[in-house]
């Protein structure tokens, strides 16, 4: 009768640790989460309404934890607004995001909507309220074939402000109107190379009264 009574006894001590560990594990853990839960996203860079638009659909989604943030995921949301050029992103532990983003250079219009704009990222993005001064673009563009047309422009000795018109054809052709209404037809290889040409020969004031420089055919200089 006394061992039963030694073994009911060891029962009920071991039980009431089983119970006070896993209580302590559940607290601890509940602390845990509570420390490295994001409990703020401070996004600077854009607009106030854009700033905090983006900062509410980060704490909306699956970001319930600091240490939990995938980068990736994070870049799916970005990739959605066509005005972030670069980001970098900063974890402030145990619970703050600091994010910092550069916005694009608008850089060209599009001929037929006049509210939609070319950054210099290569991507459209639509502002009705922008009121600078930018060349206009016709015909259908990828992303890729004006980034390259824009890289070859910042090499060149030419810069956008100086153009009125840009004109792209499906070839991957460009013709620039610059805004003394000089008309250059560039070739689809060598570009930077014609871009310094034409631009010397403008500076030069070789054109005289003609407004055509023609460079479509390599080794061959048209003017008009």
């Amino acid at each position: 009768m006394h061992q039963l009574t030694g073994k009911k006894y060891k029962i009920t001590i071991y039980l009431l640790l089983l119970f006070i560990l896993t209580t302590t594990s559940v607290k601890y853990s509940q602390n845990e989460r509570q420390l490295s839960s994001v409990i703020k996203v401070d996004v600077q860079g854009l607009s106030n309404e854009e700033n905090l638009l983006i900062s509410n659909k980060i704490k909306s989604g699956l970001y319930k934890n600091i240490f939990n943030i995938d980068k990736e995921d994070l870049k799916e949301i970005f990739d959605k607004y066509n005005i972030i050029e670069e980001y970098k992103i900063k974890k402030i532990y145990p619970a703050l995001i600091q994010i910092n983003i550069k916005p694009t250079k608008f850089v060209a219009r599009i001929s037929d909507k006049n509210w939609l704009l070319v950054g210099g990222n290569g991507k459209l993005i639509e502002n009705k309220t922008n009121n600078e001064k930018l060349p206009y673009i016709f015909g259908k563009f990828k992303a890729k074939d004006f980034l390259f047309f824009k890289k070859n422009i910042e090499n060149s000795k030419f810069d956008f402000s100086e153009f009125k018109i840009l004109y792209f054809f499906p070839l991957g052709r460009w013709d620039i109107l610059t805004t003394d209404n000089i008309l250059i037809k560039l070739p689809q290889e060598n570009l930077q190379q014609s871009l310094n040409l034409a631009h010397k020969m403008i500076s030069n004031n070789n054109l005289k009264d003609k407004n055509l420089i023609d460079l479509r055919v390599s080794g061959q200089l048209i003017m008009n």
